[in-house]
């Protein structure tokens, strides 16, 4: 009993930490228009958000945004941008000119990025669902949009698009819950002895 708990504990753990690296440095899960023209990360979606409708200071969005802006200076060979030049860095500087019409049409991918965002910074503290709920939001969102478009003879791949690094987050965010995990060790161990016992039973 208290080995599937630490087991859980330990990949549940992991699991969650590797989430929040997934997302606070902004890899790319999928492409969809937002307000800052394509959002390829729930950091992106969430940060215009956030500055649009002015529900937290401009300095946690900065916050928020400067890890995944530090990776992608390094993985494209650039210099580190200042932490002042995010908001313009990000083309969000200006968003009260922007129309809102667009977050009618994808309140599901808006939300799943609310929650999987949460969901990474709480998961360090305490493991939960959120994680996992956000982003299959953001899925169904994603295929709801397909299923549209197609019905409406448009080429959803132009605008909404799946990055392979979709599934890894899924695993990551269905591991980081560490109920369910406990739950997939002790099933897998009394598998284990089911299949021992049945093999003994045989030489009896």
């Amino acid at each position: 009993m208290a080995s599937s708990r630490r087991w859980a504990a330990t990949v549940s753990f992991f699991a969650s930490w590797f989430f929040f690296f997934i997302i606070i440095f902004q890899v790319s899960l999928f492409r969809v228009p937002c307000r800052i023209g394509m959002c390829t990360s729930p950091v992106e979606v969430t940060s215009s958000q956030l500055i649009a409708t002015e529900l937290c200071p401009a300095i946690f969005v900065q916050a928020l945004l400067y890890p995944g802006a530090i990776a992608k200076a390094f993985n494209k060979n650039k210099t580190i941008p200042s932490f002042g030049n995010l908001l313009k860095l990000y083309n969000l500087t200006n968003m009260k000119k922007h129309s809102a019409a667009i977050d009618l049409h994808h309140l599901e991918i808006i939300a799943g990025c609310y929650l999987t965002v949460g969901g990474a910074l709480l998961g360090l503290i305490n493991t939960g669902r959120m994680s996992l709920f956000g982003i299959l939001l953001i899925i169904w969102g994603l295929v709801r949009e397909g299923i549209l478009r197609k019905s409406a003879n448009m080429n959803p791949m132009k605008t909404f698009q799946f990055y392979p690094a979709m599934s890894i987050a899924v695993v990551f965010a269905a591991l980081s819950i560490r109920k369910d995990v406990r739950k997939l060790i002790r099933s897998s161990r009394a598998r284990q002895v089911g299949k021992c016992m049945r093999s003994k039973a045989k030489y009896m």
